[in-house]
């Protein structure tokens, strides 16, 4: 298992750094990732790209930039770069602005680093651990936080089985398929075993162009405002999540789905 902390080593964290807007901010991520020989300046520009042409779904909960591309050959290896902003940014999200922590992934592919994204999901879930973030003083501190958080995670009780025979599924989708979906895949699997569902429904992370062929095997897919514009009507539900960390509203949307 592919741990977190493995991708963002300390020399990829900086605090209280100074952006003038959200394009300054995700340059500051995206310069930490190229520091760091992680990836070159091209994959900075296509993360600024991806905003644009999708607009601000990587704000995926309040205050919080998840900042990815595509992979492509602008990354040198699997990372990640971690930005706390002096002051907040508006990215101009419909309910999660303004943003004062920017982190950002780059991937050599859609799969090496899928158990660590889930692992900074249900961290950046937890308020405890959120706070102990928003205090830390050093970078030394927040990767220390980081780390005693993720063996307080790998020491719980892990879920049942998933994808019996016959299974629905659930699609999870943003632009790239490699960052903000699997922040929700996370946190829909966590509902479903504390449901005791993982076993009838299963969850599968995906980009937009993929989820329109794979509709037709799903009872709904779930994803941010932005993209449920970008993928139209698909012929099952497409239900939006403001934040994708928050296990209560994804609670509130299955309940809704399946009329319980």
């Amino acid at each position: 298992m592919v741990q977190l902390s493995e991708f963002l080593p300390v020399e990829a964290i900086r605090l209280d750094v100074s952006a003038p807007d959200w394009q300054g901010a995700m340059r500051a991520a995206g310069d930490l990732l190229v520091a760091n020989g992680v990836s070159t300046d091209a994959y900075t520009q296509e993360m600024l790209r991806t905003v644009e042409e999708n607009g601000p779904y990587i704000v995926v909960a309040p205050g919080f930039a998840f900042a990815h591309a595509r992979p492509s050959p602008a990354v040198r290896r699997t990372g990640m770069s971690w930005v706390r902003l002096a002051g907040p940014v508006p990215f101009h999200h419909e309910s999660n602005d303004p943003v004062g922590l920017v982190v950002a992934l780059a991937a050599t592919d859609a799969t090496a680093h899928t158990e660590a994204m889930g692992a900074l999901a249900r961290l950046l879930a937890d308020p405890e651990t959120v706070q102990a973030l928003d205090r830390a003083t050093s970078p030394e501190s927040v990767r220390q936080i980081l780390m005693k958080a993720e063996g307080q995670e790998q020491s719980a009780p892990s879920g049942g089985g998933r994808g019996a025979a016959g299974a629905q599924k659930i699609l999870t989708v943003c632009g790239n398929g490699v960052g903000t979906s699997l922040f929700l895949k996370s946190t829909l699997d966590n509902v479903l075993d504390r449901w005791k569902w993982s076993r009838h429904v299963t969850t599968e992370a995906t980009d937009t162009i993929s989820a329109k062929g794979k509709a037709s095997e799903a009872v709904a897919i779930l994803t941010s405002r932005e993209i449920a514009r970008t993928l139209g009507d698909l012929g099952v539900p497409v239900r939006v999540v403001e934040d994708f960390t928050s296990a209560r509203e994804v609670d509130a949307i299955l309940r809704d789905l399946y009329d319980i």
